[in-house]
């Protein structure tokens, strides 16, 4: 918050992946900061092409019927981290559950904690290195997510008040895509990402008005030690504060209903 503070930003949306535990803290903190703090929480859900993401904003630790969802998918991903290890193992590297869980704390154990573990214990040059030579897509210590159907996470999200939006969607954000996801129930496409050049957020933006779909945007950052093409420094897109209203105002008449 003080980072997002220092590089003049009004207001940051924390979407931690399948928690929303650093969400109170991060609000007590922007307070401080005079940082405006959004509640948020990135899901992986299934899409027609297999894995997509999907944003939650104006989610939080006492949003109806959420905690109990997010406890199931962290175990999932405890799980998944304990089928790396072994994997790794099979491989030859001196990795252990312990190892990641003291990278992950508290939080949802995914795989950059995998990665950090692999960079501390010297199997690995850096987080981007351990995804290219062992836990990227594709690679010998990769293991793929058991994932929850779009629609079902859509509805949950819309329950709890919230606000939902296809991430990084690049050039698979097709009218006939798009549709589709409106019609289970998405409320918001992310038109500025990192991995969108211009020709994709115009045509993104341009769905996304003919649809009807509110616009959301961010840096998608995942800290210092992981950046490219898939995520952006804090503040490295430019989204305007106008966009916050409607998506607010959408959230709030959920929320009193």
């Amino acid at each position: 918050m003080a980072r997002a503070a220092e590089l003049g930003l009004s207001a940051i949306a924390l979407t931690d992946h399948d928690s929303v535990s650093g969400v109170p803290e991060a609000v007590s903190e922007g307070q401080i900061c005079n940082v405006r703090v959004i509640g948020g929480c990135e899901f992986s859900v299934t899409a027609p092409w297999g894995e997509m993401h999907l944003l939650g904003y104006f989610l939080y630790p006492d949003s109806p019927g959420l905690e109990e969802f997010l406890t199931l998918n962290r175990s999932r991903r405890l799980s998944r981290a304990g089928e790396m290890v072994h994997l790794l193992n099979k491989l030859g590297v001196a990795i252990t559950l312990e190892n990641v869980l003291a990278e992950s704390g508290t939080g949802a154990v995914g795989r950059p904690h995998v990665g950090r573990a692999l960079v501390r214990l010297g199997a690995a040059r850096s987080l981007n290195n351990a995804f290219d030579r062992y836990i990227g897509r594709g690679r010998p210590g990769y293991v793929p997510k058991l994932l929850p159907p779009f629609q079902e996470v859509c509805t949950r999200i819309r329950e709890a008040g919230g606000i939902s939006s296809a991430a990084h969607l690049k050039d698979r954000g097709t009218r006939t895509c798009l549709q589709r996801f409106k019609e289970a129930g998405l409320d918001a496409v992310e038109t500025r990402h990192p991995s969108h050049d211009p020709d994709v957020r115009t045509a993104l933006t341009d769905l996304a008005l003919e649809l009807r779909l509110l616009r959301t945007g961010g840096s998608d950052w995942h800290g210092d030690g992981l950046a490219g093409e898939s995520h952006g420094p804090m503040g490295s897109q430019d989204i305007p504060f106008e966009w916050l209203g409607p998506l607010e105002a959408r959230s709030r008449e959920r929320q009193n209903v």
